[in-house]
């Protein structure tokens, strides 16, 4: 049975089932907390229909006393925490790469594919606790219902994060997200949420967490979700090939004006979003519309917590004619995002954190209102 959420006019929508659609950057700029009709999503199988009130989660693996909780006894037995968190899926901004190099078999994502929630739930280090974590467990390991076709051979979704970042505070079993029950199409009743790890890792429809000395063996944690040397024989891949994704790198988007806009002589104003993965903080936003000769430095909005994108505007006086806007961000080691896609293009598609660009046109009064008249396209 196919499954489409219930989402804004607008989305792109780049496969029907399983559903994956992003909203157009343009609306993600709107809210700096994504309503849950804008979020993305981003799914491998079909989306599964679970009954709340016979679901279970079990906990098992290198622990004291495997535990199976059920929705109430999670609600009940531990304390209610709440983490505004950015999730980002690793594809992300995809089509950057495939405008460079071309990447059969891969959803085009463009700047969408990442969205900002406040989720309440418990701490995933509580429920550990309380089925009394051995000290040899390494990994934690997520599995759940859905299935993925894709997957060799074809499996439920699963993967898996490093014990420490389990057992840190931000991880949550969540079953709310911005002030409401999880929706079906964002994991219900409840999910992971990770935040700073890429958006594969908060699996949805968890059924079962195991303890374990190694990463999972599940397709999407040895097979996909990794990246590959940009000259590595697609044909010959083998499980574990490549570096297993976690933490997110930095990445920005431009996401107005939009790129192909026609727009009014004057200050262009320019907005964004920059994100900076795991413990890292995004200090500073960079802007140019000429080329890199200057730079104009962004104002950084506030940042709803620790855990999620960084909002950014600024004005640039432009010449007539088409005009390329480029940004680049640096977070809190120093660090700046890479130049060009050339420079971290991979078979698979993943991580395109390179300076965000968007090609406008800057024209007369007269001029943009033919532009955008019928009779003027």
């Amino acid at each position: 049975m196919q499954s489409t959420p219930v989402k804004r006019p607008g989305m792109i929508v780049h496969e029907q089932e399983p559903y994956n659609a992003e909203p157009p950057r343009a609306a993600l700029a709107e809210h700096v907390i994504t309503p849950v009709e804008t979020f993305y999503g981003r799914n491998h199988g079909t989306i599964p229909r679970l009954d709340a009130t016979s679901w279970r989660l079990r906990i098992d693996g290198l622990v004291e006393q495997p535990v199976e909780l059920s929705l109430d006894e999670l609600q009940t037995r531990f304390a209610h925490h709440e983490v505004t968190a950015t999730l980002q899926c690793a594809g992300n901004r995809r089509a950057g790469l495939m405008a460079y190099r071309d990447i059969p078999g891969q959803h085009p994502w463009g700047a969408g594919a990442t969205s900002t929630a406040v989720w309440r739930g418990v701490r995933l280090a509580d429920v550990l606790t309380a089925a009394g974590l051995a000290p040899g467990a390494t990994d934690i390991a997520f599995e759940a219902p859905d299935i993925a076709p894709e997957a060799e051979p074809t499996q439920a979704y699963g993967g898996s994060i490093p014990t420490i970042k389990a057992t840190a505070p931000e991880v949550l079993l969540a079953w709310e997200m911005n002030g409401e029950p999880l929706s079906t199409a964002h994991g219900a009743p409840v999910r992971v949420v990770v935040p700073g790890f890429i958006g594969a890792r908060s699996v949805k429809w968890v059924e079962r967490i195991t303890a374990q000395d190694r990463p999972s063996q599940n397709f999407f944690q040895q097979g996909a979700y990794r990246l590959l040397p940009a000259d590595t024989d697609t044909e010959r891949i083998q499980a574990g090939d490549g570096v297993a994704l976690g933490p997110v790198a930095l990445n920005s988007e431009i996401l107005t004006p939009d790129d192909g806009e026609h727009l009014a002589a004057g200050p262009v104003v320019v907005t964004g979003y920059a994100f900076a993965g795991d413990d890292r903080e995004v200090v500073r936003v960079d802007v140019t519309a000429d080329g890199g000769a200057t730079w104009v430095q962004a104002d950084l909005e506030a940042q709803p917590s620790p855990w999620s994108w960084r909002f950014w505007h600024t004005s640039l006086h432009v010449p007539a004619g088409p005009v390329q806007i480029t940004a680049r961000a640096w977070d809190s080691t120093a660090a700046v995002q890479p130049e060009h896609p050339a420079t971290v293009w991979n078979p698979k598609g993943y991580i395109n954190n390179s300076w965000p660009t968007v090609t406008v046109t800057v024209v007369a009064d007269n001029d943009l209102r033919d532009a955008e008249s019928p009779e003027g396209s």
